[in-house]
């Protein structure tokens, strides 16, 4: 337990300490001997920061709101009935897909030579692609809408974990009695509770949002950034006096995620308020077919972009010549595979390693403190969640860059220990939290039984509960594998462009603008958390053939 809490907070304070004392001027190294504010006014003297810091406020509370508002009101049109369950079966998948691989498949979809306008070149006249700003717009739309795209699922499978804590039918047939639409019903009485419950996780996606770099940096607007890439180019500048600006920056972002943050908690209020004000004014909105068609079409609309963009990687990885306006390339080749696979053998091997270390330490540490809780009968409450949710809700570039300095300055070479340590920091919180529920809805009377036989506490651990709660462990580590490999910016600050991934070289190559060589590198990120999710739905499945009872 004390390992546990001792890796989501120290490394989050020391490479936050590691971003301010740069950030105020002070890092011997590089002769910064003075703390003052001097780096603070160059930062705000740069041409376009004020744009930039717009840019990241926006697309975060943006993608935040859009993200929550079809994950409600889908909830509330379709909760207990067979859409959601059909739909779900659909949205699970998607949390298996990196942030970068979604965006390199909608901006394979929708750039003015992309798919979609290829689709309406014959109707619209079209035989080259029009001069559309579309793939880095300066507004950031294509980046907002690419975020949105990865968060509904995310919210929508946390909320369906929330689910089972209200009372979904009797609250239903509550609000039917009463004239209540079905829509309506839901909002008033039971939405409150869910979002209770997934409130960090709302504030995840908002801080992960406000602060991205890799969807940023694929589809983002240039001139100028949002912060967060804008602090990438000054970190990886030749220039090492640019460090001070760039730390200084780091402190920037961190104010615009708690601005954001802070907005969006009175959001919350003036939205409660409004909807009790709804409900005690008795408006009832019995007619809500529009908005189950408009909720129901959000998400089929987001299902079916991701996957015609994974299904565009596929076709772009093996297309040959593929001219504007053409539906389908002239013909299919193996040349741009067998040339990445020459290069993909020390990017692939340090992916599956750092992914498959930090999950396992991730899952040991999980089950520890899992174990800890259900001997001594006590669960963390509020502080304990926000703990968790800590390395989630502050901006990776804020607290990494002061890492990147601190093992810099430590004069260690290990890099991929390094790597490996800042990746469970993000890997960790996901286990954790993918595992609680089913450790803890596990029948405590199988460890009675155990224990009533003779068996030790550790005895009962490994031959009773471990292996009746394998499917669970087996998807908590695929989805913490997944989170590993999608996770660039610690990989290129802490890596220092010395340690490739499968996701780093990607992003790299969006800047080549070579669709087939992105397709390859999209497809194989995509691949990788596909497998695993795979293996850990077949592996308990063959185990438990025969034993289907023992399956949790």
């Amino acid at each position: 337990m004390v390992l546990t809490v001792a890796l989501l907070t120290l490394p989050l304070s020391f490479g936050l300490l590691g971003t301010l004392l740069p950030a105020l001027g002070y890092l011997p190294a590089l002769g910064g001997h003075d703390i003052g504010l001097e780096h603070f006014g160059r930062l705000l003297a740069m041409p376009g920061i004020w744009a930039s810091v717009w840019l990241s406020l926006a697309s975060g509370l943006s993608t935040t709101a859009i993200s929550v508002a079809v994950t409600a009101l889908f909830l509330a049109a379709f909760a207990g009935t067979s859409v959601l369950r059909r739909l779900q079966h659909w949205l699970s998948p998607l949390l298996a897909i990196p942030h970068a691989a979604a965006a390199f498949g909608l901006a394979l979809l929708i750039a003015p030579s992309g798919y979609l306008i290829r689709l309406a070149a014959p109707f619209a006249g079209l035989d080259r692609p029009p001069d559309l700003l579309i793939p880095h717009d300066p507004f950031g739309i294509t980046m907002t809408a690419a975020l949105v795209l990865k968060e509904i699922p995310f919210l929508f499978l946390v909320s369906l974990a929330a689910l089972p804590q209200v009372e979904l039918v009797a609250s239903r047939r509550l609000a039917a009695s009463l004239g209540y639409g079905p829509v309506a019903g839901f909002l008033y009485l039971l939405w409150p509770g869910i979002y209770r419950q997934i409130r960090f996780a709302v504030y995840a996606v908002l801080a992960y949002s406000s602060s991205v770099v890799d969807v940023a940096l694929i589809l983002g607007p240039n001139l100028p950034g949002t912060l967060a890439t804008r602090l990438l180019q000054w970190m990886n500048d030749p220039d090492l006096s640019t460090r001070f600006l760039a730390s200084a920056g780091a402190i920037l972002q961190l104010g615009v995620t708690a601005t954001a943050l802070v907005l969006w908690y009175f959001a919350e209020r003036v939205c409660g308020r409004a909807l009790t004000a709804l409900r005690d004014r008795g408006h009832r909105f019995p007619g809500d077919r529009s908005v189950k068609i408009a909720a129901a079409s959000a998400v089929i609309v987001a299902i079916a972009t991701v996957f015609s963009g994974l299904a565009l990687l596929l076709v772009w990885s093996f297309a040959g010549l593929w001219t504007f306006p053409d539906l389908l390339p002239k013909g299919l080749t193996l040349r741009t595979w067998q040339a990445a696979l020459s290069q993909l053998a020390m990017p692939l091997i340090t992916t599956l390693s750092a992914g498959v270390i930090s999950t396992l330490i991730a899952v040991f540490l999980t089950i520890g403190c899992l174990e800890r809780e259900t001997e001594t009968g006590k669960r963390g409450g509020q502080s304990a969640l926000l703990l968790l949710y800590l390395p989630l809700i502050t901006p990776q570039i804020t607290f990494v860059f002061g890492l990147q300095i601190l093992f810099i300055g430590s004069g260690s070479l290990d890099r991929f220990a390094a790597l490996v340590l800042v990746h469970l920091v993000f890997v960790l919180p996901y286990v954790f939290l993918s595992l609680s529920d089913a450790w803890r809805q596990f029948d405590i009377r199988y460890d009675v039984l155990a224990a009533a036989l003779g068996r030790s506490r550790l005895s009962a651990l490994l031959a009773v509960r471990l292996p009746m709660l394998t499917r669970a462990i087996f998807t908590a580590f695929a989805v913490g594998f997944a989170v590993s490999v999608g996770q660039y910016l610690p990989t290129v600050l802490i890596g220092e462009g010395r340690i490739q991934t499968i996701t780093t070289e990607a992003v790299a190559l969006a800047s080549g603008g070579n669709r087939r060589v992105i397709g390859v590198y999209g497809l194989l990120q995509t691949l990788l958390p596909f497998i695993v999710f795979a293996v850990a739905s077949i592996v308990p499945a063959l185990l438990y053939r025969n034993r289907r009872a023992m399956q949790v």
